[in-house]
Parts: C-alpha cells; structure tokens; sequence
C-alpha cells in the first residue's frame, strides 16, 4: 500500500467527527490493504510507530527537504527505514540520522512528509483510535464487530487479529482463545468526576483502592510464572518477588490482574516514579529488589483452573478472586449497594486518600471483563490537581494542527521573580482554542526564529494534571505527570501564578 493512501485517509479520518464515517473510511482502507500491511497501518493511524522511539526530533526534521513530485514509498519501505533509523547509535549516530531522514522525506510528497512529520513527533492525533479500528476491520471482512473485539482481547494486539483476518477471514478468529501464559490487553477504567457519580451509574458496586503502580498480568501454570505489564511486555525477570509471591497463591494454573506497588517504611505507597524505576531496572535486580522491594495487589481474575472467567460478572471474578488469594494481596475495597451508600464509598476515598493512595475505581458487580476496553462499569475518581502557570514558549504543530502554535512550555514562578519550566502540553486543546493561542502568542512572540516560539511570560493558563516526579531535564528537577489544559486565565497577572514552592509543598512524597 502506498503511503500516500494512508495518509489521506488519515487526514479524511481527522476532518470528520462522525463516527459513521470513520468506520467506513477505514473499512475500505482495510479492504485494500495486504495482510503484510497491517502490522504498519494500525499504529500509524493511532499516531504510533511499531519501532517505539526512534530517537528523531524536532532538530532533525526541522530542515527543509524539497519533497517529490509524485507519492511513490510503499508503508512497507517506509516501516523498513524507520527499523533502521531505530539501530542507529554511537560515534555518527546523529549524522547518520539526519541522513536518513533526509533520504525518508526526499522520497516523500508534501502531504506525506506532513504524515510522517506528525508520525514522528507524535502529533498525529486524528481519533482513528483501535475501537474505531475495530469497527473498520469487521465492516471490511463481514465479521460481527463483537467477535472482533473479542478476538483483540485475547491476542493482545489488533494488528494480529487484521493481519490473519485479512488472510484467512472470519474462520480465523477461532484461534484466539484465553489460554494461561498468552497475556491480553487490560480493561481500562473511564474517569467519574465524584464517587457520587460513579455510584450513581453503577448502582452495586465496589470501591477499590486506586493505587498509583505499574499494572501487571499474572500468568501461573505450575511452577512457570510470567508476569506482563499493560502492555503485553515480560517482565518476570525483574520481578522476583511477585514470581515468589504467585506460587503461593492456592491455585496451580491462573490468570490475576493487578498492580505492583513499593511502600516506604511507615507503610505508604512510594512514588510512582520509584517504582516505575525499580520496575524498569533490568541490571543488578537483585541489589534493586533489596532497595526498592515491590509487592503484588490483586483486583481480578481472568482465569482459574482452566476457567475463563472473563463473561462472569465482577462479584464472581472477584470470589474466585479470593479463594486463592490471601487478603493482605488483594486490593482494599468496600461494597456498596447503590447511591443510598454513597456516604460509605465516600468515606472509603478519603480514607484511601489518607492512606497515600491517588484515588478509587467504582466497579459495576454485575460487569463482565471487558479486556482492552475502557468500559462503562469501572469509573475512576481521584481528586483533580491544577495549577496556574505561566507560557514560556510553544512549538508549530504538524499534521491537523499545521500552522498554530501547538504545543505549550509552562513556568512557575520562582523566588528570584523568574519562571522555572515544568514541563510541555499540547493536551486538552480545543480547534478555538488553538487558533486563539497561536494569535494571542505571536503577539507576544520575541523570537520565532524556529520551531519553538518564545514569548514574554505574561499569558496564565490553568493546567490540570495528575501528579509530580523528579526530572533533571528541567530546571526545577520536577515535572508534572499528564498536563493538560483547561482554561486561559486572562484575568491574572503572571506575578499570579503558582509558585515551584508552593507545588513542591503539595507533593511532599517529591523532592529534587
């Protein structure tokens, strides 16, 4: 398939809201795509690359290339030199870069270099997400899109489920089938903005500790453990404690959804970027083990004894739950019978809250494990941190947001009456709010040499997020984790905004 195809589309795909619509656009792409194709398609119209980070940035594709005339790079040839520019490393490795990128976007017409541009600094955000894709792939090769999704669930990638549903059709999906050892995608919860939301949806429910971990897929099959993150990746190796932890669980063959977490000596969660760290580590396991010691916590089960668990409702999972695993490795919880309760599951988040933990998710009992979906029946609460801070700089966009100023660098406030970065966003942007930003800074502009703009700090906008880690990329030695943006404060004065001091004394788990 022609690149130039699929970056058509993706840009049809980005001009419609229309669900409708999006589904057809990506039928008829998956109808004309190989099965070899696939693999490259999906992620690419998801605005990710199958090679992860390649190491590109905006120094590299910031330089004019004249692009072809003609569209004449295949998503194959294209997928080929993204694996080598991924390889590249060591003396030269920046050179042989930006060699490669030249050859990649010379070879590329001016649409496509668009497509590739936003591919690879991840501004290619359309909302051809998988569900989408789901629905496509089932319109293109008459297979019921609940037999689809089903599928995805068990295989763990969508790009599996088209690759042999492209090759062999429907009769292809009989062999993806929950098997212990096999890892599949996690259910995912959406956000309720109170507990009293939450309940009021869900009816029974229960409220569980939301705990801020690495989520995790335990795999038991005899004495051989794997254990696998949200993202399908093993990591056993690292985990020595949860292999230990599942073989003295009662059952012999099983699958646990759950996180792991590192508590610090008075017993409360450590911060996330300690455990992610110690998760990570993948040299001297034992000494980081000794140091930063991670437990398990349970909250579901997929598989027991060869049953699939997974079209039961909650309340049994979890009874299955807890007949093989001791309380001390579940997730705390309570049960609540409908809003009537509400005051219950309230005091359950605060004193959840008070335990160091980030917030709850309200279950439905009666739901089924809607794996690799963020489904209706779990709804996460956790209280909303924001902050009003200063724009240091944006960035040009690209793809969709091509000619605004995109991506924001946010200040606070210092002692000496300067600003310290915390960090980028381009999340939470609204189209109005783009093309208001992109005039509104350029009139404060005081350099637009490249493709970031500085400006006179003067403009405040409140920015939401959900936590703070340490970072030695940016001044301050922290950053906020998942900013995005609500609002423009125009009625505050930049000596208005929030202070590194004052974010640093409400996150006193995080220091420099």
């Amino acid at each position: 398939m022609l690149l130039s195809r699929l970056a058509r589309v993706s840009q049809e795909v980005a001009a419609t809201s229309a669900r409708s619509r999006k589904i057809a656009l990506l039928a008829e792409l998956f109808r004309d795509a190989g099965a070899d194709d696939v693999p490259i398609v999906i992620p690419y119209l998801a605005g990710r690359l199958p090679q992860g980070r390649i190491g590109v940035g905006w120094k590299v594709l910031s330089r004019p290339i004249a692009p072809a005339a003609e569209p004449s790079l295949t998503v194959r040839e294209v997928d080929a030199l993204l694996g080598r520019l991924g390889e590249v490393s060591g003396p030269g490795s920046q050179a042989e870069r930006a060699r490669l990128v030249g050859e990649l976007l010379g070879a590329a017409t001016e649409d496509e270099q668009r497509f590739l541009s936003g591919l690879l600094t991840g501004e290619v955000r359309q909302g051809a997400l998988d569900a989408v894709a789901v629905e496509g792939l089932a319109r293109a090769t008459g297979t019921p899109p609940a037999d689809v999704r089903r599928a995805v669930m068990l295989a763990g990638s969508l790009q599996t489920v088209a690759g042999a549903l492209l090759a062999d059709g429907p009769a292809a999906l009989e062999r993806f089938r929950l098997t212990v050892g096999r890892p599949v995608l996690p259910m995912l919860a959406h956000s309720a903005s109170s507990v009293a939301e939450a309940v009021e949806k869900l009816g029974a429910c229960a409220v569980e500790e939301k705990l801020d971990g690495i989520r995790v897929q335990v795999h038991r099959d005899g004495d051989t453990v794997r254990v696998h993150t949200r993202t399908l990746d093993d990591i056993t190796d690292r985990l020595p404690e949860v292999t230990a932890a599942a073989r003295e669980l009662r059952g012999e063959r099983f699958i646990l959804d759950g996180e792991v977490i590192s508590f610090d000596q008075d017993g409360r969660p450590r911060s996330f970027q300690e455990t992610a760290g110690r998760v990570g580590s993948r040299v001297d396991v034992a000494t980081a083990a000794r140091e930063v010691p991670v437990s398990p916590v349970f909250f579901d089960a997929l598989s027991v004894d060869d049953r699939d668990l997974l079209d039961l409702p909650f309340a049994e999972r979890h009874a299955e739950l807890a007949r093989i695993v001791p309380e001390p490795l579940r997730v705390r919880r309570t049960v609540v019978s409908g809003p009537r309760e509400t005051g219950a599951a309230e005091d359950f988040l605060a004193e959840t809250l008070r335990r160091g933990h980030e917030g709850v998710v309200v279950k439905g009992l009666d739901a089924p494990y809607s794996a690799g979906r963020r489904g209706a029946s779990w709804l996460k609460v956790k209280p909303v941190h924001t902050l009003d801070l200063v724009v240091l700089a944006a960035e040009w966009g690209h793809g969709r947001r091509t000619g605004k100023l995109s991506n924001l660098h946010l200040g606070a406030r210092t002692t000496d009456g300067g600003f310290a970065m915390l960090g980028k966003t381009f999340k939470g942007l609204t189209d109005a709010m783009l093309a208001w930003q992109t005039e509104r800074l350029r009139e404060l502009a005081v350099d637009e040499s490249g493709y970031v703009v500085t400006v006179r700090p003067e403009l405040v906008v409140e920015i939401a997020y959900d936590g703070l880690q340490r970072s030695t990329r940016y001044p301050a030695g922290v950053t906020l984790r998942f900013a995005r943006v609500v609002r423009y404060r125009e009625d505050k004065r930049p000596e208005e905004a929030d202070t590194v001091e004052a974010l640093l004394a409400a996150h006193p788990g995080v220091r420099p």
